[in-house]
């Protein structure tokens, strides 16, 4: 029998309202949304506030802001503590500014100690949504990433085009997405999983410290969580109410494969008025519906890469990209403003992302321009070489 929605209505409200850890699993044989309970006093316990400045530092040692705060780090954490228990926590100011690569952004940062309580929040939430993300969702969640999802979308490919022999995608990147999130949509969704009331006010906090009531900002440790499950929402329509197989997202991109294109329109009409009705978003003037080949196609161009079924190469701006990235670490290397180590990892770091794709040549003219010098007397040049790239090319690399 199927109980009314006002019924149910009525039943998810008061399992919000349960003292239980795990509310209201069942309601008269009916399974309900499971929801979490008693979870605050796991975010400002001490142990989890001291392992979230652990995970905060990492990478950030020799910021001065880090060090002022590990200085006195045991009073730091317990009077982040305190603020938690008593209520009076209250996000930092945020520093904007602009980011202009892969393209121009706007990053608003928070202090130090306002990323040690995100990393709390997360270590106590996230699993919570872990477990409900489709396998197919790729961004910022461990195990996953962009080069597995690129994997994955190439699989998909080769299973439609070796059923079908005909293989179209429907490409869809969301406009302005982090601008355009919805707090009241947000915090109706986290509702869904959350019933402890205390968590609530300090992610309700959290999402409104930016203001305005739409947009997340990109700088947050919570907005890629919060973003992800945003578009979960899009994820379950998709794979549940649509039934498309060979679905595939990353953050706010995201791919359909399938033999006919003609079926791709009506899932792209289905999908932009979900989008619009349910989480107000829109999709940007890149969305399309094409064929993928060799000849009489075109590549998929996604998650940096241009994809065929056979192979894929590197996204033609990635390449520009690295070449200006290089000619500028050049002249901030003469200048001492950027130490070898920084330059190693950086260009380690793009020949990792390149290898993952039909490259060698290209990895092996980057390792041959790539080569910084700085004068430091009229007899002696310091010069830094990249690391060894194993089994890429045979070129040795030092630091002297």
């Amino acid at each position: 029998m199927r109980i009314p929605r006002i019924i149910r209505k009525t039943i998810q409200a008061a399992c919000l309202s349960s003292n239980s850890e795990n509310s209201c699993r069942y309601f008269f044989g009916v399974k309900m949304a499971k929801t979490y309970n008693n979870l605050f006093a796991k975010i400002y316990d001490f142990e989890s506030l001291h392992n979230a400045f652990l995970k905060a530092r990492k990478g950030k040692r020799e910021n001065i802001e880090v060090q002022r705060f590990e200085l006195n780090l045991e009073e730091n954490l317990i009077q982040l503590q305190n603020e938690l228990i008593w209520g009076m926590y209250k996000t930092g100011e945020y520093r904007k500014f602009k980011v202009y690569e892969p393209k121009e952004r706007d990053v608003a940062a928070l202090p130090f100690r306002d990323r040690v309580v995100q990393h709390s929040i997360l270590s106590v939430i996230e699993p919570i949504w872990e477990g409900r993300f489709i396998y197919d969702s790729y961004a910022c969640r461990v195990g996953k990433g962009a080069h597995k999802g690129a994997d994955r979308a190439q699989s998909m490919m080769r299973q439609v085009l070796r059923n079908h022999g005909e293989l179209y995608v429907f490409k869809a990147d969301i406009s302005k997405f982090f601008y355009s999130i919805d707090h009241e949509i947000t915090k109706q969704l986290i509702r869904k999983r959350i019933s402890c009331k205390k968590t609530l006010d300090l992610l309700d906090e959290i999402i409104d410290s930016s203001g305005g009531g739409v947009g997340l900002p990109i700088g947050n440790l919570t907005s890629q969580l919060f973003a992800n499950m945003y578009l979960h929402e899009l994820d379950e329509f998709a794979k549940h109410t649509l039934r498309e197989k060979y679905y595939v997202r990353y953050m706010d991109d995201f791919c359909t494969f399938h033999h006919n294109k003609d079926h791709l329109r009506h899932i792209r009409i289905d999908v932009e008025r979900f989008l619009f009705e349910k989480l107000k978003l829109k999709t940007n003037a890149k969305t399309q519906i094409f064929k993928v080949a060799v000849h009489q196609g075109q590549a998929l161009d996604f998650l940096g890469y241009r994809m065929w079924v056979t192979h894929r190469r590197i996204r033609k701006s990635s390449i520009s990209r690295i070449h200006r990235k290089i000619r500028f670490m050049k002249k901030c290397y003469e200048r001492e403003t950027i130490t070898a180590d920084r330059i190693r990892a950086s260009i380690t770091s793009w020949l990792a992302h390149a290898s993952h794709a039909q490259s060698f040549g290209l990895q092996k003219s980057i390792l041959h321009k790539a080569v910084f010098i700085r004068q430091l007397d009229r007899q002696t040049k310091c010069t830094v070489l990249l690391p060894k790239i194993e089994d890429i090319i045979n070129v040795k690399a030092s630091i002297k």
